[in-house]
């Protein structure tokens, strides 16, 4: 193809082969989720987040001996530079905590050593950092915000519970650790995704760990990628009754409005972590009393199949369980980054161990041969 030509670039880079990797497989048309082997199915019914952190980062499931290694490791891990905990507590209190976190990890940076170094060893005990950190950072926000203290980690609690320990100022029942625990599972990593795709582009300069999940994060936080759980349950207030949700489905179809929670650029069938979300919705709303929210997903999701044959991605349930918890609207997506930091790290560590520069190339659409006018004659 001469200069001249102009061949057209895919929007999105859909269908682009951006890497290849090890550690995940998104298959749309099965309807499968892969983590180096594993069927997402056999990890969240039987598996541990720590445990599925060992396998994405070392390649394998852990014995015993090496889980109790890791755990030790994350907990040791979690305490915040002093530095990072008063920026923290200056942020202003009405700003998205999204925001809080994208610019703590980037602070992160600030208080590595003078003389650290970027191995590929280094990078490694930086990723083990920010996995035990992010959820540290989430809780301290949303406690900050609240003018409540910042109390110490409890290094006997796994990552889940301990997080749930920190936003809540006591140790989590164990119900709802496991179910924190499997949205971690169900979210640890998911393919060539914008987020971790802009994690490995960044990575590719050398710019580092905390450069490359800076980007991350602040790539999650675009509505069109991260979001779109706290989008189903405003939906589902909006709606406010199971009697109601004919109208609104069929006033938003008219009206050519998202259904957020409702679709996936990937999968073709059934998102293969929604049914686990939709199971933990079931549980918790029989264990509260309480279906309300559930029995209107449940009837937007069949009038979405039978209408437009879309399905319910990972966001559509998780927000009934993050609401039925009593979990804040604004830490859904956050929630979500401290899961996704497993994987994100991984594939960081992934494009290090083999690297060239992501440089693709763009069709150039605008004139040519124009020539310079003195200003006085513009």
């Amino acid at each position: 193809m001469s200069d001249t030509e102009k061949p057209t670039p895919p929007k999105g880079l859909e269908g682009v082969v951006a890497a290849t990797t090890k550690l995940s497989s998104v298959r749309g048309l099965d309807g499968e989720l892969i983590y180096r082997g594993y069927n997402i199915n056999e990890l969240a019914s039987n598996a541990t987040y720590e445990e599925v952190v060992h396998l994405l980062h070392r390649g394998k499931l852990p014995n015993p001996e090496e889980l109790a290694s890791l755990k030790a490791e994350l907990a040791a891990a979690r305490e915040l530079p002093d530095g990072v905990v008063d920026l923290i507590k200056m942020l202003p209190k009405g700003t998205s905590p999204m925001r809080a976190i994208r610019t703590a990890v980037s602070a992160l940076a600030c208080y590595e050593p003078p003389e650290a170094q970027d191995s590929l060893e280094d990078q490694t005990m930086r990723a083990i950092k920010l996995i035990a950190q992010v959820p540290v950072i989430t809780a301290y926000f949303h406690l900050a915000r609240q003018g409540k203290p910042l109390p110490d980690s409890d290094p006997s609690l796994g990552e889940a519970a301990n997080f749930l320990y920190l936003i809540d100022g006591e140790k989590p029942i164990e119900e709802k650790e496991k179910t924190i625990d499997m949205c971690y599972i169900l979210h640890a990593d998911h393919g060539m995704n914008a987020s971790t795709f802009s994690a490995r582009v960044t990575i590719a300069t050398l710019s580092g760990m905390y450069s490359a999940i800076t980007s991350a994060i602040g790539t999650l936080k675009g509505p069109l990628h991260g979001g779109a759980n706290e989008g189903v349950i405003k939906m589902l207030l909006e709606i406010g009754d199971l009697d109601k949700v004919d109208d609104f489905i069929a006033d938003c179809l008219k009206n050519k409005k998202k259904i957020m929670g409702i679709g996936h650029r990937v999968y073709k069938v059934l998102d293969p972590r929604a049914p686990h979300l939709q199971s933990m919705a079931q549980k918790l709303g029989a264990k509260l009393g309480e279906t309300k929210w559930l029995d209107m997903s449940e009837r937007i999701a069949e009038i979405m199949l039978r209408e437009k044959n879309l399905y319910p991605n990972v966001d559509f349930y998780s927000a009934t369980v993050y609401y039925s918890l009593g979990i804040p609207t604004d830490l859904f997506t956050p929630i979500f980054a401290i899961a996704r930091t497993s994987g994100w790290t991984a594939h960081v560590l992934e494009q290090l161990a083999d690297n060239r520069l992501i440089r693709p190339s763009g069709v150039y659409d605008g004139p040519d041969d124009l020539k310079y006018q003195p200003i006085s004659k513009r």
